[in-house]
């Protein structure tokens, strides 16, 4: 009886810490403004060696500039990649220090997660990030206070064409074609969380620029989506 009601209680206590802390993202970013005719591209998972200088190469080609939501410990193996984001006025922002689910991680390690991408993405760039995404959109209790003392805030997306499972570069496109709206944030992949993810986004992701240029929408970051809201 008493090993069952401990168990009970460290469920509970492991349930409060995760899934409970899902309650709190509806007041996190989801979307920007929708005051203008503007969206925000925003790529997963890298720097990756190979795939990410080949986005940024497609991205100069159409002038359109996105936000990078960089793992550390892929950005200290490619610091010179990181440094390109941030000199063709793309955004370096974090996506912790590995891909590690925060249900997984303590509030050590949670707070040790942001402080070292914090750290090193300002020494690589010049400039602290300000935004943050977790690996999966899994948060837990502690990372709200380790985002607040590092002055960097929760940023998800209302448009994703590809999770966790794999899916074709023309309903990619078609997909955020589709459900483009003013404000909207794109959450797209130049590494590999999903097995090939990056290959697809590249195919993906000429329709996918022009079709929203012709819709008539400005492509940009999210802090500049965001510049207009606390």
């Amino acid at each position: 009886m008493v090993l069952a009601r401990l168990a009970f209680g460290v469920a509970a206590a492991w349930g409060a810490y995760t899934v409970g802390a899902h309650l709190l993202t509806p007041v996190s970013v989801w979307r920007g403004p929708a005051t203008g005719r503007r969206i925000a591209l925003t790529f997963d998972d890298g720097p990756d060696p190979v795939w990410t200088p080949r986005v940024l190469d497609l991205l100069g080609e159409k002038r359109v500039r996105a936000s990078f939501f960089l793992v550390g410990e892929c950005a200290a193996r490619a610091a010179e990649t990181v440094r390109r984001i941030a000199a063709e006025g793309h955004e370096a922002a974090s996506h912790a220090w590995s891909h590690r689910s925060f249900w997984l991680l303590g509030p050590r390690a949670t707070e040790s997660a942001i402080a070292r991408t914090h750290e090193l993405l300002t020494a690589l760039t010049g400039r602290a990030p300000r935004h943050f995404r977790p690996p999966w959109g899994m948060v837990n209790a502690a990372l709200y206070g380790a985002l607040r003392r590092h002055g960097e805030r929760l940023v998800f997306w209302s448009i994703q064409p590809e999770g966790l499972r794999p899916v074709p570069a023309e309903r990619q496109a078609r997909y955020v074609l589709e459900r483009a709206h003013p404000g909207a944030i794109v959450d797209l992949h130049d590494a590999e969380g999903t097995p090939g993810a990056p290959e697809r986004l590249l195919s993906a992701l000429p329709a996918m620029l022009d079709g929203l240029s012709a819709a008539g929408y400005e492509l940009t970051t999210v802090a500049e989506l965001l510049a207009d809201t606390p």
